[in-house]
């Protein structure tokens, strides 16, 4: 995901699309732990679609203080 992309959306959208990542991120390391995960890529990617999120959260939180 492009963080061009994720600046288009809203605040509740971005706290909605966290917590999805949240909870894809969870899903992938349980199924690491369980030796069900194919590509462990996915879970840097996942770390970095979150990190791009969080960033963009807080930058919206600045400009608007």
């Amino acid at each position: 995901m492009k963080a061009k992309e994720l600046r288009e959306l809203n605040t509740e959208e971005l706290a909605e699309k966290e917590q999805v990542l949240k909870q894809e991120l969870f899903n992938l390391r349980f199924q690491k732990a369980t030796g069900q995960l194919g590509n462990s890529a996915m879970i840097d990617k996942t770390k970095k679609d979150l990190a791009r999120v969080k960033t963009i959260i807080r930058s919206l939180q600045i400009a608007g203080e």
